[in-house]
C-alpha cells in the first residue's frame, strides 16, 4: 500500500493510503473484486442459506448438492456486476472523498477526513441496491420457480414500483458507511503493524493479503447481524414491508437466541478472510502495474 502526502494552502500534510490517481483506484477496485468473485461464490451462497434458513453449515451444503451443479452458480450476475461495481466505487470514491474532504476541511485530522469519505463512499454504494435485491431472490430456493435468471427477477418486481428494487435499503446504509470507514482505517494500521519488507514482491504481497484479510474478516464479522435482517427483508416481496428493526425482533424472537444470529458466521469469517484478502492484495498488485504502464492522464477530483 502506498500512503499519498496530501497537503493544502496553509494547512499541515496529510498521511492518506490511497493513489494517487482516482482512476486507478477504480479501475484496480474493479479488477480486484471480478478475482474475488469467481473463487469466493460457491462459500458465500453456502453462508446465504444458512443466514436464511439458520441451518448449520452440512445442511446448507445438503441443499446445494440436491440442487445440483447447474444451480451453483445462479445467481452469481448480480454479485458479479454488483461487487466489482461495488469495490470499484468503494476504492475510488474513498480516494477523491478524501481530496474533497481535504480541499474543504484542511484542518480535519486524517482520522476525520477518513470517518466522512468513509461514510460518503459506503453510502455512494447503496445505489447498487437493486443488485443485491435480486441477488437475495435467485439465491433463495423458493424462488427457484418463479424465475430462472436475473433479468426475469428484475421484470418479476417491475409491478411493484422502484421502491421494491430498493427494499433492505436502511440495513445497507446502516453496514455500508461505518464498515467502510472501519476498513480503510484498520488497513493502513495493519499494513503498518505486519513484520514483512515491503521491497520484496512476493512478501509485500503476502503483507497485503494478510491485512486486508484480518480487518475485512473482523468488519464482516460486527456487521454480520445486520446482512442476516438485510437477507430476510430482500428475500420478500410485495406488502408488508416490515422496518429493520421490526424484522430483527421477529427473527430474534424466531431464534430465541443471539448465538443463531450469528449462524453462518464461522463460514462468514472464513470467507471475509479469503475475500478481502484476495480483494486488498490484488487491489495493490493491479494498483501497482496501472501506475506503471497505464497511468492514466486525467486529473483527480
Amino acid at each position: 500500500m502506498t500512503s499519498v502526502t496530501l497537503q493544502n494552502q496553509g494547512s499541515g500534510t496529510h498521511h492518506i493510503t490511497t493513489t494517487d490517481d482516482d482512476m486507478c483506484a477504480f479501475v484496480c477496485g474493479w479488477g480486484a473484486a471480478f478475482v474475488n468473485i469467481i473463487c469466493t461464490f460457491p462459500m458465500n451462497k453456502v453462508m446465504f442459506r444458512q443466514m436464511l434458513h439458520g441451518v448449520r453449515s452440512n445442511h446448507a451444503l445438503d441443499q446445494l448438492r440436491s440442487e445440483g451443479f447447474r444451480h451453483l452458480y445462479r445467481g452469481c450476475l448480480p454479485p458479479l456486476v454488483q461487487k466489482t461495481i461495488s469495490v470499484s466505487i468503494m476504492f475510488g470514491t474513498f480516494s477523491g472523498y478524501s481530496r474533497f474532504t481535504i480541499h474543504h476541511f484542511p484542518e480535519a485530522s486524517d482520522l476525520t477526513v477518513k470517518f466522512l469519505a468513509g461514510l460518503m463512499a459506503g453510502s455512494t454504494e447503496a445505489i447498487l441496491t437493486p443488485l443485491e435485491r435480486v441477488q437475495a431472490l435467485l439465491q433463495d430456493k423458493e424462488h427457484h420457480h418463479r424465475f430462472k435468471n436475473t433479468i426475469e427477477a428484475f421484470k418479476f418486481l417491475s409491478p411493484y414500483g422502484i421502491r421494491e428494487y430498493y427494499r433492505g435499503l436502511a440495513p445497507i446504509l446502516f453496514r455500508n458507511g461505518p464498515s467502510t470507514f472501519m476498513f480503510f482505517t484498520m488497513r493502513d494500521e495493519m499494513g503498518r503493524l505486519v513484520p514483512m519488507d515491503k521491497t520484496v514482491f512476493w512478501q509485500r504481497t503476502l503483507s497485503d493479503f494478510i491485512s486486508g484479510a484480518m480487518v475485512g474478516a473482523f468488519v464482516s464479522t460486527i456487521f454480520y447481524p445486520i446482512n442476516v435482517i438485510k437477507t430476510i427483508i430482500q428475500v420478500q416481496y410485495g406488502p408488508p414491508r416490515p422496518s429493520m428493526l421490526t424484522v430483527f425482533k421477529e427473527t430474534y424472537a424466531e431464534r430465541k437466541t443471539l448465538r443463531k444470529m450469528f449462524y453462518g458466521v464461522h463460514l462468514n469469517y472464513t470467507r471475509a478472510l479469503v475475500s478481502w484478502g484476495i480483494i486488498n492484495a490484488t487491489y495493490e498488485f493491479l494498483r501497482t502495474q496501472y501506475m506503471q504502464h497505464i497511468k492514466s492522464p486525467h486529473g483527480s477530483w
